[in-house]
């Protein structure tokens, strides 16, 4: 199965590069599944059903969210609507939406799709992302009602994603971290068959910090007083994540791959 997974959509900029470059990306590949985190699509701060909408209508299978995941107050009811919109495993019990979903792809073959929110230098503590994801890939074997999963870790720590990483290895096909806007160099295949990749950075404009207008961030590390509110960079964006391609009868990963696609980023080479 050949999985492309897009890192968080930054606004106005990176739901441009993703309506204008994944469709044709999906096509040339042969993509059969294909995972967006959208959840600062809209605005910098969430996601709106109707930037939602635009994902799927450019190509997405599955879009994840993160812990901005309800800062638009119509995903509260959009997500009960929209199934193939994924909020974190790890939230309040009574939050609306799920945290993991067994989807199908063009071919038939299903794929479980799941997040979770990690703790580290987070703003509040979530409950225990591993033992939820444990959980969970207990009662999903690899290989068996999956023939392959994906879980986004959002997570702010390094260490943290890479943890979960090898916690997953042998028993997810891709584990890929999101949140810190910044692509990571480590894309790899472990040891038990798992795809890993600590950070697939952002599809957004990168002459900016992490995705916002520079003048604002700047201000306040410079000076410790904020005036202006953050807004979202609107440049060139470059679209970038991880492809992954996997075995459908064991669901392990055969090749990792990350992925930088216009912009300013430069195209990281295959393993």
């Amino acid at each position: 199965m050949k999985i492309l997974f897009l890192g968080d959509v930054m606004g106005r900029a990176g739901r441009r590069a993703v309506a204008e470059r994944l469709p044709k990306l999906r096509a040339d590949w042969g993509l059969d599944f294909v995972v967006i985190n959208g959840e600062n699509a809209s605005g910098g701060m969430g996601l709106t059903a109707e930037h939602a909408k635009l994902l799927f209508e450019a190509g997405a299978d599955a879009v994840t969210l993160g812990d901005h995941a309800f800062d638009q107050k119509d995903m509260l009811a959009a997500i009960e609507r929209e199934t193939r919109i994924i909020r974190p495993l790890n939230f309040a019990k009574d939050c609306p939406g799920r945290g993991a979903r067994l989807f199908e792809d063009r071919r038939g073959r299903k794929v479980l799709v799941a997040q979770v929110l990690g703790q580290v230098f987070m703003k509040r503590a979530f409950d225990d992302p591993f033992s939820a994801v444990d959980k969970l890939l207990t009662s999903y074997p690899l290989g068996g009602q999956a023939q392959a999963i994906l879980l986004d870790v959002h997570c702010e720590a390094t260490s943290e994603k890479m943890a979960m990483g090898h916690f997953c290895d042998g028993r997810a096909s891709v584990v890929v971290g999101t949140h810190t806007h910044v692509p990571t160099a480590d894309a790899m295949v472990l040891p038990g068959g798992t795809a890993y990749l600590t950070d697939a950075g952002m599809c957004g404009d990168y002459h900016s910090v992490i995705g916002m207008n520079k003048a604002e961030p700047m201000r306040r590390f410079v000076t410790g007083m904020a005036r202006d509110r953050f807004t979202p960079a609107e440049g060139e964006a470059t679209l970038a994540g991880f492809y992954v391609e996997t075995e459908d009868r064991t669901g392990r990963a055969t090749r990792a791959m990350a992925v930088r696609v216009g912009g300013h980023l430069p195209q990281a080479a295959p393993i």
